[in-house]
């Protein structure tokens, strides 16, 4: 495994192109494109104020600079250096921005969730789309970019727009059956479109293209409900992360629940491996010893190394309780992910923050617990084989494989917390974020038998 150097970042806005080529960085007004390849410089933008998202369009051509505070979107074009474009939505602001499946169109959502604008790059016209709900997940698009489906709120209701992404006219216009929705997420497929209750009712509703309600699931009532939703990429498997601690897997036949997987704070199975992160200090020879010690001995006494080792059955994980009277506790599953493969699902307890859970979804069991001594700040899936990247904001990157797991310490001097990371499309590479800084670390291909 190899890092690059260093390279200065702010707001966590390090995104690598769709077709793999390049990879954008955002350095406060600056945008700087570096081929992936060689880490060289390819492309240097300045915008107008500091950049708060970037986005690449769908065909790596484009890229999407928005800056909130000033209700300004710039665009920049990779081939045409000279090209730009900027979109000013003036009095209305901008709390959102995003691309179409084209990369031709842009769509703002300005403030107070008032429309959703969708600016034309070729033709320059503008659509406008009413009543948008300000909602965890209101605008999605299916995977092959022909529909887009729009949580909307008008007259006290939660309705579902769904549009036609070619000519933006509307395909379907429906009311769900929520108190107050709170996210919409398509099937990998296109073919079915979740969308779900806020934590104060427990409700998940499965939708057709046309409007349809297929089926309607509710675990329970009164407790506070659903915290996180997933598709595995096949469409078969819809998983919820619950409050209670559970995730429920419904089935895409009968939409029924499957199994549940419970996250309890002692592992008693013989059949689950629990991986332990443990921390040693280096040692060093005595006669290496000198006054004043050398720049390298200095880093090497002080720095600590990192490993897993396999914890005997049973074990009991670190549990925090969550404090009852303030908004937003931490408990419940807050983190799900589907393998590429769609054999395994990777979930995390907010109770038990420092450990990530590996169930086999073929057997539908749990296979692996990861313990580390630090918080998951993340956690992603390699999108080429089984493989799981975390971070805890530390300057460590862990992985887990079928075969093990492995925890690797970034070289350089100065403190690195990685608090965030992304996957190339190949898996051959992934970049490591954190609040000043990212690196790119390389990855030695494995076979997939």
């Amino acid at each position: 495994m190899n890092f690059s150097e260093l390279f200065e970042l702010s707001g966590l806005l390090g995104r690598f192109s769709p077709d793999g080529k390049c990879l954008a960085l955002c350095v406060q007004h600056s945008l700087v494109v570096r081929d992936v390849s060689s880490l060289q410089v390819r492309q240097l933008y300045t915008c107008l104020d500091k950049i708060q998202y970037i986005e690449w369009s769908s065909d790596s051509l484009f890229i999407l600079c928005a800056m909130y505070k000033r209700g300004i979107v710039q665009v920049w074009s990779l081939e045409q250096p000279d090209w730009h474009c900027k979109i000013d939505e003036g009095s209305a602001g901008l709390v959102a921005s995003c691309w179409s499946p084209d990369g031709r169109h842009i769509l703002n959502t300005t403030e107070f969730h008032l429309r959703i604008t969708v600016w034309s790059l070729c033709t320059k016209s503008v659509s406008y789309i009413k009543y948008p709900k300000a909602c965890q997940q209101g605008v999605v698009f299916t995977k092959d970019g022909r529909y887009m489906a729009v949580a909307e709120r008008r007259d006290c209701k939660d309705f579902i727009s769904i549009f036609v992404c070619s000519n933006w006219q509307l395909l379907r216009h429906f009311d769900t059956e929520t108190q107050d929705l709170f996210g919409i997420e398509w099937a990998p497929n296109g073919c079915v479109l979740a969308a779900w209750d806020s934590c104060l009712e427990y409700k998940v509703l499965l939708y057709s293209l046309d409007g349809r309600l297929l089926s309607s699931y509710r675990a329970y009532e009164w407790p506070l409900g659903i915290k996180s939703v997933a598709w595995s990429p096949s469409s078969q498997f819809l998983a919820i992360g619950s409050f209670d601690e559970k995730v429920r897997i419904l089935n895409h036949v009968t939409w029924k629940k499957i199994t549940e997987f419970e996250h309890p704070a002692t592992i008693a199975s013989k059949k689950t491996i629990v991986y332990k992160e443990v921390e040693k200090s280096p040692s060093v020879e005595t006669e290496r010893l000198s006054f004043p010690p050398t720049k390298a001995l200095a880093s090497s006494l002080f720095s600590t190394q990192s490993k897993y080792e396999i914890s005997q059955v049973p074990v009991s994980l670190q549990y925090i309780k969550p404090v009852a009277d303030r908004a937003n506790p931490k408990v419940g599953v807050g983190m799900l992910a589907f393998s590429a493969d769609n054999c395994f699902l990777a979930t995390k307890n907010d109770s038990i923050p420092n450990a990530v859970w590996v169930w086999d979804i073929r057997r539908l069991k749990l296979l692996v617990v990861l313990e580390q001594l630090c918080p998951i700040q993340g956690f992603q899936w390699d999108p080429r084989q089984p493989r799981l990247a975390l971070c805890t904001g530390t300057s460590r990157v862990f992985l887990w494989s079928p075969a093990g797991c492995v925890a690797v310490q970034v070289p350089g001097e100065g403190d690195f917390q990685i608090v965030s990371l992304s996957w190339h499309s190949s898996g051959d590479s992934m970049v490591l974020l954190s609040k000043d800084n990212c690196c790119v670390c390389y990855l030695e291909r494995e076979e997939v038998k």
